[in-house]
């Protein structure tokens, strides 16, 4: 099956104008399990992408330690855990959040600890739409049950480090066989799986596969990863298919980074500057809202 290369008209096809009538539950009701002490920015950077996309309502999920960094964007609705740790997210208190949510994405900033494996597992279990990136491939690579639980409503999003350790290879062994590993994962997973590199490639299960070229070096820095699990979540609260979600999420991230360097070298790019350059890059480059 051949492949083929994102553009502008290809996503504003998946995306389209919004509903005159449409309401918040239309677009999404977004569950984020992200941050932790050491990294509450992630948390509140994927959270900022994904209303900036068009996620209909968020909830984050995240250490107390974490919470306060939120407190800035009042649009997101918080969850503190009880503790701050993530072993205080038990099977009881997860449930209610996860019934309630339509997307759910999962990994930015959570740490390393071992009991990330366990609420990864309980989060692929619900058999609900996820990303899973950064911490969140991490415990996908040390734990069996939770790779058991992986569906086709699953999007992963791991740069050449993370697929390595996945796979168990080396990183120039993935940078050299970019696409047919993505392939053969989509494959032996059952998901989707989105393989970053400056040349971004999305593989689907049944072998479709599609590269993003948007984007620059700007965008190799800390907080690009957490924007693009913000942006693919969004996606998928508006009802695009996993591969679709991933690949708007994809060319997204790398239009709004694109679309930054009207005003930024790429030296100078941050995460927040992609950030704020999403609403600007879906009105004037993907589509015109009626």
């Amino acid at each position: 099956m051949d492949g083929y290369t994102l553009t502008k008209d290809k996503i504003a096809a998946l995306l389209g104008p919004r509903r005159r009538e449409s309401n918040k539950g239309d677009n999404g009701h977004g569950l984020l399990l992200a941050g932790s002490g050491s990294m509450p920015g992630a948390a509140c950077m994927a959270a900022t992408a994904a209303l900036r996309a068009g996620i209909g309502t968020l909830k984050v999920l995240c250490p107390a330690s974490a919470a306060a960094g939120l407190c800035a964007l009042p649009e997101a609705m918080l969850a503190p855990l009880p503790g701050e740790r993530w072993d205080a997210c038990t099977e009881a208190f997860l449930r209610s959040y996860l019934d309630a949510a339509t997307c759910i994405a999962i990994g930015p900033g959570m740490g390393r600890a071992a009991e990330t494996d366990g609420v990864l597992r309980l989060v692929l279990s619900a058999g609900k739409p996820v990303v899973v990136d950064a911490d969140g491939l991490f415990a996908l690579a040390r734990s069996i049950e939770a790779r058991a639980a992986l569906h086709d409503k699953v999007v992963l999003t791991p740069h050449f480090g993370e697929m390595a350790r996945l796979l168990g290879i080396s990183i120039p062994e993935v940078r050299e066989n970019q696409e047919a590993l993505a392939l053969r994962s989509a494959a032996q997973w059952g998901c989707t799986v989105l393989l970053k590199g400056a040349r971004s490639v999305v593989a689907a299960p049944d072998g479709r596969f599609a590269w993003n070229e948007t984007g620059n070096p700007g965008l190799a820095k800390g907080g690009s990863g957490d924007v693009l699990s913000g942006i693919a979540l969004a996606m998928l609260g508006q009802k695009l298919a996993p591969f679709d979600a991933a690949c708007a999420a994809s060319y997204l991230l790398g239009a709004s980074a694109d679309t930054a360097l009207d005003l930024l070298r790429e030296r100078m790019l941050m995460a927040r500057d992609v950030t704020e350059m999403i609403e600007l890059t879906l009105q004037n480059s993907v589509y015109q809202p009626k």
